[in-house]
Order: structure tokens, then C-alpha cells, then sequence
């Protein structure tokens, strides 16, 4: 079937390199710009999202764009249901988006459609430098109402930490306004009335559980299952160290995410595009608790789908884009038994390893043709930020694949050796009604 041309907005990174692959079938034009490189997050001091969905919808005629997507949770999912709905594409509603990305409207939502997968919630009744309130109960999960990568997302123990934390220079104070407003100016316009702003923080009930990510799509109106990708985190932290598939979440515990995830996208009209709902699971108490829904394809994790399901989950949201069925543009050949995306992070300033040489990489990618790598050294203001805002540093991610589990981390730990990096203490604990292969049937467990 022959298509228009696609724009991608905020193509970086894992998306850059999974939408170059797919050219020859989909031909596509980016817009947008890196939040982490310089000097192209220098445009975000002068960034309109209303702006620029209006350059975009003058430009799109005679560039020759149909369609629109993007994976990027900042910018770039608003404003692809922002120029769909100006240009009657297939997109998702822009109220969706908004809804999902309201992390505060969300928990109210969730608290009318899914209670039992929610969590207690409230706002933090102190703006942004203000004295914290007395009397809020510790510890507690701190996190902003918008925001995106785990910015400023921290449990504190008590009064003197949270206020810590809730402190910011002048610097931080305008790079967290610009990086909200945006959102805000949209938000203030589509979402209810009543609904308070984005400029502020909200306080969440702190949970001790293994975490998840369920990712699919919905398209008219069903919603379909990828998958479901565990969670691991550093020792001790809430700092992911790596998301690992297939999973290890017996099938009724997935099945369960799945029709919480329904419930919730079918209250705010979510009827078009890719979706990853972030979950707790205490299989001890068999409690499910909903942490936060992405209005967009997980991209890191699309990745880890292609190598063990021969699922192309970039090709589906191109599909998507274009108003079809994605299921048919996913298939691929699988080519692992396990995948994992590994991620690098110091939580010491002076404990940062250097970045691969040009050697280091060479000697990866011949030892390890499969593997892919992003360093992502940083220095002086956005090195201390990191600090702040995400309590360490995420200095590189990289992916590999193996025939099984142990066989996946025992590369893992090769690859670490070759680019001189450290690698974790990585232990396989499979609970009694575990699977070790994919609960869910990739694309055809499906929610009308």
C-alpha cells in the first residue's frame, strides 16, 4: 500500500534509529528539537507549542505529510494530537494526551474508573521555593504534576528532605517553567474546569514492589497488548538499572494490568494510539497499583519486542499514523529467547566512568554485533542537575539480546568488561508461578 510521507516530531535517539531503518517502507521528515544536547535546547527558550503546530500545518501541504507521530513524552505527543486533529489525521485526542500526562487528573480519573489500582494521592499545597506545609506524613513519593524521565520523582523521608528537594535556583526555577508551560497554556484550555495547574508537585503513597510496563495500542477503539516489560531497579534505589523481556508476571496479573489499562483510556477517549502504563505489583499482598500512563509508544522498550517477537513496534505507530491496522506492519521474524535495555547511572559525582573511545565501540560492535549504545556523558550544571532532579547520573543505556535470560546477562557482563564500564550484580529469582515467555500473546490479547 502506498503512503504520504510521515513527520516525526523530537526524533532522537532510539526513535531516530528505529524510523531511519524503516525509510525505504516509510518514508518520513523530523521536526523538533534534542532536550539533551546543546545548542538545540537552546530553542527552548523561545519554544510556543502553539506556534509551532501552526508552522507545521502551513508546511505540511507542500512537504507532503499525511500522517504524524511521535514518541516523545515532553513535547512531542501533544503536539502530534495537536497537528492531527488541525489536520484531520488519525491521531490520539488531544484531551487523551492531556489526561494521561496530568499526572494529578489522571489519579482523579483513575480514582473514579480503576480505584483498586490506584493510589492515595494529594497535592502539594506550596509552590515552587515556598515553605513545605507541617503535618504531611513520612515517608511520602514526591513528584511533579507534569514532567517527564523521572524529573525531580523522589521518596523522602522526611520534612527537611522534601524541602531540600523542592529547592531551586534560578536557573533550575526557569528551565522547570519553560519545560511546563507549554503543556500548561493547553492544558488550562482542554482539560475541565477545576483542574489545577501543571506548575506544581503532588505526593503519592510510597510502595515497595517490583515494577512493570505494559505497552500496547488501541485502534478503533480496542486495546491491544504488546506486552508487559519488568522493572529493575539499583539495590536500594528507585533508579531503573535495567527492563528486561519477556517478563515474569503470571498471565492472570497481566491480564488484570491489561483491563485496568482499558477502564482508564476508555474514560478519557484514549480511541487511537500507542499507550505504556507504568504499574506496581506486590505479589505477596496480589495488589496491582497503576504508577503513571505515557500517551505514546515506549520507545526504549519497542526495541526489546523486536528482537525476542519479531514485533516492530515502530512500524505499527507509523501504520497507526496513517489510520491502519497495526498488527499487519508489526510482524517480523524474533531472533532472541531475551532482551534487555541496560542502564548505566553513577550516584556518586566522582565515581563517573569516562565514555567508550572510539576502540572501546569498535571492540563492542565486533564482539557483539547486536548490541546498541548511547553515551550520554554530561558536565558542569546539567552533570549537578542530573544529581538533583534524578538523585544520579545516567551516563549510557545499552541493548542486547540472548538466546535466554542467563545468557543475556552473561553478554551483558562481556560487553561491560569492553567498554570498561561497571555492571551490576544481576541475580535471576523466578517466583513459583512465574512465566518465562510472554504471558500476554503479543497483539492478539486485546480489551474492546
Amino acid at each position: 500500500m502506498t503512503v504520504g510521507r510521515t513527520l516525526v516530531l523530537f526524533n532522537y535517539d532510539w526513535d531516530q534509529d528505529a524510523f531511519g531503518r524503516l525509510s525505504h517502507r516509510w518514508p518520513t521528515d523530523s521536526a523538533g528539537f534534542d532536550l539533551f544536547s546543546f545548542p538545540s535546547n537552546a530553542r527552548l527558550a523561545f519554544f510556543d507549542l502553539a506556534r509551532f503546530v501552526d508552522r507545521l500545518a502551513r508546511q505540511a501541504p507542500r512537504r507532503g505529510w499525511s500522517a504524524v507521530v511521535s514518541h516523545h513524552e515532553q513535547f512531542g505527543a501533544l503536539a502530534a494530537a495537536l497537528l492531527a486533529e488541525r489536520m484531520g489525521w488519525p491521531g490520539t485526542p488531544v484531551e487523551a494526551v492531556l489526561a494521561c500526562q496530568h499526572k494529578l487528573y489522571a489519579r482523579q480519573v483513575m480514582q473514579r474508573v480503576c480505584p483498586e489500582a490506584n493510589l492515595p494521592f494529594a497535592t502539594l499545597d506550596a509552590r515552587y521555593g515556598d515553605p513545605i506545609p507541617d503535618g504531611l506524613h513520612y515517608p511520602t513519593f514526591i513528584k511533579p504534576i507534569k514532567a517527564a524521565f523521572s524529573v525531580l520523582a523522589r521518596q523522602v523521608r522526611n520534612h527537611a528532605e522534601l524541602t531540600a528537594l523542592t529547592r531551586f535556583g534560578p536557573a533550575e526555577l526557569w528551565i522547570i517553567r519553560r519545560l511546563v508551560e507549554p503543556f500548561d497554556r493547553i492544558a488550562r484550555q482542554r482539560l475541565p474546569a477545576g483542574v489545577p495547574t501543571a506548575h506544581g508537585m503532588m505526593l503519592e503513597r510510597p510502595v515497595e514492589a517490583s515494577q512493570h510496563n505494559l505497552d500496547g495500542y488501541v485502534y478503533r477503539g480496542e486495546v491491544r497488548a504488546l506486552g508487559v516489560v519488568d522493572a529493575i531497579m539499583y539495590p536500594g534505589t528507585h533508579a531503573f538499572q535495567r527492563f528486561e523481556w519477556p517478563g515474569r508476571l503470571p498471565a492472570a496479573v497481566q491480564r488484570r494490568a491489561l483491563d485496568v489499562a482499558a477502564r482508564f483510556l476508555q474514560a478519557i477517549g484514549f480511541d487511537h494510539g500507542f499507550f505504556n502504563m507504568e504499574f506496581f505489583y506486590d505479589a505477596a499482598r496480589d495488589d496491582l497499583r497503576v504508577i503513571e500512563f505515557n500517551p505514546r509508544l515506549a520507545s526504549q522498550l519497542a526495541d526489546l519486542y523486536r528482537r525476542v517477537a519479531g514485533i516492530d513496534a515502530h512500524a505499527g505507530s507509523l501504520a497507526l499514523a496513517h489510520g491502519q491496522d497495526p498488527a499487519a506492519a508489526m510482524q517480523g521474524e524474533p531472533r532472541a529467547g531475551a532482551a534487555a535495555s541496560f542502564v548505566f547511572r553513577s550516584f556518586e559525582h566522582d565515581a563517573i566512568p569516562a565514555a567508550p573511545t572510539r576502540a572501546h565501540e569498535l571492540a563492542l560492535r565486533e564482539a557483539f554485533p547486536d548490541a546498541w549504545l548511547l553515551a550520554m556523558p554530561k558536565q558542569g550544571g546539567g552533570l549537578a542537575r542530573d544529581f538533583k532532579w534524578l538523585g544520579s547520573h545516567r551516563y549510557g543505556v545499552m541493548h542486547l539480546d540472548g538466546a535466554d535470560v542467563h545468557d543475556l546477562h552473561e553478554r551483558y557482563r562481556r560487553a561491560c568488561a569492553l567498554l570498561g564500564w561497571p555492571h551490576a550484580d544481576i541475580r535471576v529469582h523466578l517466583p513459583a508461578d512465574a512465566t518465562l515467555g510472554p504471558a500476554l500473546s503479543p497483539v492478539s490479547e486485546a480489551v474492546g
